[in-house]
Formats: structure tokens, sequence, C-alpha cells
């Protein structure tokens, strides 16, 4: 069975206005005994990573180039030593690093470790827009930590952008895209988001706060910022290949593509997801918990899908490639024909010319695209907790 591996590192400098993921700023006092837990936990779930056929590797957070970049060493040194991976070069190792947080010297030493991927959290090219979203950083050091990386030999990169942010107009986005495509060499993979308001979160906070005049665009603003970035990435040799995702030939993600395939993966730190034989659990999301209980005791279960479950959820994440559902894989994985089987759903969703049914495949139309929210909803059951994907 092949695995991937997600890693929580829940420490960064500050909080930005619009997290609401489980980080915690600041308490950098606290990184060594983390990851001595992490360690531990590892060793705990040796006979699954042993057993199984690693094919990924995913450090996220938080800020993980926040922390020694010696711990982030240890802790992928530890999965090597009780998992079965036969050669480190042919699995795809990513890790999140950010602007102003990272050195040349880092870098090297994550290379070295058999880091091959890094998502690098710029979000935006204007450096006011920077500010009024609480990144630490300017598009300069942003430019530095490119440059270092593909210096100490790093070629396959991502780059986070987002659109829907307070007071961005297409200019400016147009900028941002301008300024990353035109890198030398590119990046070869752009991930665009829009800005999501979490409740209690300090975005959340200051749209509330007239003196702060922060407007968000509009639902139709919005939409026009989405079609301008695909059209100008694709323009660019992108391809659209997830709804907010784009990759050069071959350079999808291949830890994010396995997850929406519902292959199955283990979440190792505080507040991690795993889904492992159709059961979907996490990790405590209080930090003194995950440091001082055993690994069963951080564990809560969020589901046991059923075979139906499954079904749906494989749709409904299916529906988030450009590429849809291969009903062949489908049969293959179920034994069913999903034509037969979401007959009712895909029939209203056809008649609303939100997907194509066409041979072998399911998938979005251009207005389906816009309206994937819609999509989704046919094939979402009560006890769906949705997976943290990653960039």
């Amino acid at each position: 069975m092949e695995l991937g591996i997600y890693i929580h590192i829940p420490f960064c400098v500050k909080k930005c206005y619009y997290c609401d993921f489980v980080s915690y700023s600041n308490k950098f006092e606290m990184q060594e005994k983390y990851v001595e837990k992490l360690l531990e936990e590892i060793e705990d779930n040796k006979q699954l990573l042993k057993n199984n056929k690693i094919t990924t590797i995913y450090i996220g957070g938080g800020t993980p180039s926040s922390i020694n970049s010696e711990l982030i060493q240890k802790v992928l040194n530890k999965i090597y030593e009780v998992s079965n991976i036969e050669n480190i070069e042919e699995l795809e190792i990513t890790i999140e690093v950010n602007p102003g947080t990272v050195t040349k010297n880092n870098l090297q030493l994550y290379r070295n470790c058999g880091i091959n991927r890094l998502s690098i959290g710029l979000q935006s090219a204007n450096n006011q827009l920077l500010k009024t979203i609480g990144r630490i950083h300017n598009y300069e050091q942003f430019l530095n930590t490119y440059n270092w990386a593909r210096k100490v030999g790093f070629e396959n990169i991502n780059v986070d952008l987002m659109l829907g942010l307070p007071n961005q107009s297409i200019n400016d986005l147009k900028q941002s895209l301008e300024a990353v495509t035109k890198l030398e060499p590119s990046p070869k993979h752009i991930s665009v988001y829009s800005l999501i308001i979490e409740e209690g979160t300090e975005i959340e906070r200051m749209l509330d706060c007239e003196e702060a005049d922060l407007k968000l665009p509009k639902e139709k603003q919005e939409r026009m910022q989405y079609k301008y970035v695909k059209n100008y990435l694709e323009l660019n040799g992108y391809k659209h290949y997830e709804i907010s995702n784009f990759a050069k030939k071959g350079y999808e993600s291949k830890h994010n593509t396995n997850c929406w395939e519902q292959k199955q993966y283990i979440g190792l730190g505080l507040a991690a997801h795993s889904y492992i034989d159709g059961t979907r659990y996490s990790n405590t999301c209080n930090l003194e918990e995950y440091l001082n209980k055993s690994s069963n005791e951080i564990k809560v279960v969020h589901e046991e899908q059923s075979i139906e479950d499954m079904k749906k959820e494989y749709m409904l994440l299916g529906l988030r490639k450009l590429n849809g559902i291969s009903i062949n894989k489908f049969k293959e994985k179920f034994g069913e024909n999903p034509l037969y089987l979401f007959r009712n759903q895909l029939q209203k969703l056809v008649e609303q010319d939100l997907i194509i049914v066409d041979l072998d495949n399911i998938r979005l139309t251009e207005k389906g695209l816009d309206l994937a929210n819609i999509v989704w909803e046919e094939f979402v059951w009560d006890s769906w907790d949705s997976p943290i994907l990653s960039h």
C-alpha cells in the first residue's frame, strides 16, 4: 500500500492576520521538546511506516522554516530509519518556507537531507498588501529566498499567491503574476488561493473596523480575478490541474494529488490529520496534551467510513481536479459504475451545465469551476470532515 506522510510544525514568527491553522508565534523555546515528541510518534508508528510504500513526505505548518533546520533533519532521519524507503530520491519531499525565516545555509541543509521540493509563501508581490494581511516579509526577501533556493539546487519550487485580498485590484494581481512567472528560471508550480475570512481571525476584526478602511472585492470581482489568473498562467505554460493549482508539465504536487485520489496518508504532529483504511482521525489540537500524552491518547477519530461514504468522497475529491474522475478507475476501485450509482446527481449537474460526462471522464465545465461548491455539495455526507491539504 502507498502511504504519504504529513508532518506538522506549529511554530511561526508571527501569525498572519487571516490564519486559523493550529500554530503558535514566539514559542520557539518549545521546539526541541516538540521534535522529541515527533520522534517518539514516528517510532510508535514504525510498523505502519515499515510495512507500506512511502511515496511523499510533506512538512507544513505553521512555518517549518522558522525552527532550527537541524531539527527538521532529525525528523527526516528518523523517518528514513524506521521506514522501508529504498531510494530517497524517488520520493517527493516538500517543506514550506516563508521569506524572512530562512537562509541559504538552511536551504542547503534541507537539500542535503533529502528535501527536493519547496513551497514558498509569497502571497503577493505588493509590499503594502503583504503588510495588510500581516506577513512578516517583503517581496525583496522573497527574491532572496528564491535565488538562494535555486543556487543550492532546488528545481521543483512552488510559489503561493492569494486573490480576493482587501483592497487588491486586478492590476495588483497582474503585477504579482508577472513578477513570479518572469523569474529566471520560473517556478515549476504556482498555487493561487482565495482569501477565506475565518471566524476569530485578526483580519475578520480589521474588516469590521471602519477606521481600517479595508474592503473585500465583491463576488463578481473575485471571479474576474480567478479567471484572469487562470488565463494568464495557462498562456505562460502552466497546466491548470486543480481548482487552485497550476504546474509545468510533470511538476504537479504528488502529495496533494494522492489526497485527491483518496490514497492513504498519516499525519504526524499537533493537529495533523490521517486517512488510514477508511478511517479519518487527527491528533489533538492542544499543545500541552500533544507533548505530554501517549501517541494513542492524542488521537481523535472523526469518521469511520462506510463503502458508500468512500464512493461519495472519491467523487467529491476527484472533481477538484481539472481532469476530473476516470470512470474506469472508479470501477476498478469500487466494482461499480459511477454513472449508474450517481445517476441522479450527475444528470442534475449536467442539466445545469456544471459538469461534462465524456467517454471515460466526469469533470467540471467552465461554469462548474465558478460554482464548484454547488457541485461538491451533491456528494457531501453528514460525517464529512475535509482533510487539510498542502501547497
